[in-house]
């Protein structure tokens, strides 16, 4: 079986295809929402999505969150004296989503189509599918977000063509993007974005906020004490597009403290995140050679275009109401879920073309004659430019600048720089040449750039036809199948927790959480409904356990 995975900045989901249409896969506790976030305790223990997110709250310094924008550097997260890398974290959500799958179908999940941001370069993709394969999954195919959208809102079956923005605003990062539909071709013909750009920067300017107003800083707070505040601004985030006004509260040193933030307040605090989001849309319709009238639609996808106060920027930004028919949450995994099916070559599935585009420039690294006899190195010779239709495949000729040089170096380079250095290095290739005056020798370059990110370059000398080629697979820290399968065993001591118990320890998790903010009577209360729960499970009838976990429930319920 072959599913179609969304793994997200603050949200991951599962789903796949049965009865001609996309379905989302719940997991262990009933929910289509499984939280990115990862936690690990001192008996190696592994916590993955809610219950990893409520023992943040109690043991901060054993959970990690947000990793995917670190996916493709070498930032390491310690949890529980624990060393971990972006894309080992990001495993253990696959692997759990893995596992409420095959319990969900009854049957092994073996590959997965895994869903990306547009503009995750070579590294980040690299790393998505080392994730994959960590977790036990076969990735032949990644998805970008914006086309798995377009794919789930069912474009692909409209009678006429159609011209449509996707606007992809996450947890975490940001995607615009420009297809278009003609026949049955879906094409991509323009992407940008920012990895750095998403819900979560909304959370924090509302923290910001608040700690301003009640005369605070986030440096006179604890490790527990900036979580709670944390998860408030999120709750008062949430709020604040439903009302002109949220009170936020916030338990400090014994003390509630509470302030009163407007919609204007917080949508002046957040101008300067709004202006960042329109530069890459004005990048996006400029690549495409498009004004803004020329979109036909535009689609909203990612948990914070909920926002009001980034709807209400949309609409003047479009001068159009966006198409929200379906759960932005929820259509790239729907997305990928029909991708997958497509792979699978499933009947009920209209085949349909997708064509995609290479997110980011590909070169090499040239010597340039800048004055009569003057030369410059390390600058940046662009072979295929970003936004090309992929697949595809350009040739440079470059010419020897060295009398009796007898060997050329290609350098492959992938960014927007003119210079060498700013930009990814993800490989070379070294090649003879005969010695002859400056000038006189030449090699062509010929980089073929194909959908599932893999890059052939090759490089041959002209006036001897000699030819070197090199598949462009991963970069500094790709690691090979044989260290991928090394990895898998050493994280294999990590135990993920057993199934059965999720909901008993998410609600003590939460129980613990809650005791730790209350004050008073509400401490006192929840303290007694807290014992009696735990007092059921050590005697482990199951139905008494149910009985006291619900009672514990509905107290939590109300006093949250």
């Amino acid at each position: 079986m072959i599913v179609g995975i969304d793994l997200g900045t603050t949200n991951s989901l599962i789903a796949y295809f049965a009865d001609g249409e996309p379905k989302i896969i719940p997991n262990r506790l009933g929910k289509n929402l499984t939280p990115s976030v990862v936690s690990v305790d001192e008996e190696g223990n592994v916590y993955v999505g809610e219950t990893a997110r409520e023992r943040m709250s109690l043991y901060p310094d054993s959970v990690a969150q947000t990793f995917k924008r670190s996916m493709g550097t070498d930032r390491e997260y310690v949890l529980s004296g624990r060393r971990f890398r972006p894309e080992e974290l990001s495993s253990m959500v696959l692997r759990s989503l893995k596992e409420d799958a095959e319990t969900y179908l009854g049957e092994e999940v073996t590959e997965a189509v895994i869903s990306v941001p547009a503009y995750f370069d070579d590294k980040r993709r690299k790393a998505t599918k080392r994730a994959g394969e960590l977790a036990g999954l076969k990735v032949e195919r990644m998805i970008s977000e914006p086309t798995a959208a377009a794919v789930a809102y069912g474009l692909y079956d409209k009678t006429k063509d159609t011209r449509f923005l996707v606007f992809d605003l996450g947890g975490g990062t940001f995607d615009v993007s420009i297809l278009e539909l003609y026949h049955n071709i879906l094409e991509v013909r323009a992407v940008a974005g920012d990895n750095y750009l998403g819900g979560e920067d909304f959370t924090e300017v509302m923290a910001k906020l608040f700690l301003q107003k009640s005369g605070l800083s986030l440096q006179s707070l604890d490790e527990k004490e900036q979580v709670r505040l944390y998860r408030q601004a999120e709750k008062a985030k949430r709020a604040i597009s439903d009302a002109d006004r949220v009170t936020m509260s916030f338990l400090y040193r014994e003390e509630t403290r509470e302030e009163e933030i407007t919609g204007k307040e917080y949508g002046d605090a957040c101008e300067e995140l709004l202006l960042k989001i329109r530069e890459p849309v004005k990048k996006s319709l400029s690549d495409a050679g498009l004004k803004l009238s020329d979109i036909d639609e535009v689609l909203l996808i990612g948990g914070a275009t909920r926002l009001s106060l980034v709807r209400d920027f949309l609409i003047r930004l479009f001068r159009k109401f966006p198409d929200t028919k379906l759960n932005p949450d929820e259509t790239v995994a729907l997305g990928a879920a029909v991708q997958a099916a497509m792979k699978e070559r499933r009947e009920e599935v209209k085949e349909v073309i997708l064509t995609d585009v290479c997110s980011f420039t590909l070169g090499t690294e040239v010597v340039v004659e800048y004055e009569q006899g003057k030369f410059e190195d390390g600058r940046f010779c662009p072979i295929i430019e970003r936004n090309t239709v992929i697949p595809a495949s350009h040739t440079e000729r470059l010419f020897t600048v060295r009398d009796n040089q007898d060997k050329v170096r290609v350098r492959v380079l992938q960014g927007e720089s003119r210079f060498a250095k700013n930009n990814l290095y993800l490989g070379e290739i070294e090649i003879d040449v005969p010695r002859a005056p400056r000038g006189q020798e030449a090699v062509d370059v010929t980089y073929t750039y194909d959908i599932n990110s893999l890059l052939e370059v090759e490089v041959k000398v002209v006036s001897t036809g000699r030819t070197q080629k090199m598949i462009i697979k991963g970069q500094d820290n790709q690691m090979t199948d044989e260290e991928i399968q090394k990895r898998m065993e050493e994280l294999a001591y990590l135990k993920i927790q057993p199934r059965d118990y999720e909901e008993n320890r998410l609600v003590l998790l939460r129980a613990e959480r809650m005791y730790e903010e209350a004050l008073g009577d509400r401490r006192k209360k929840l303290d007694h409904y807290i014992t009696a729960f735990e007092a059921a499970l050590k005697r482990g009838e199951h139905d008494e356990i149910r009985d006291a976990r619900e009672a514990l429930n509905e107290i939590l319920e109300e006093e949250e």
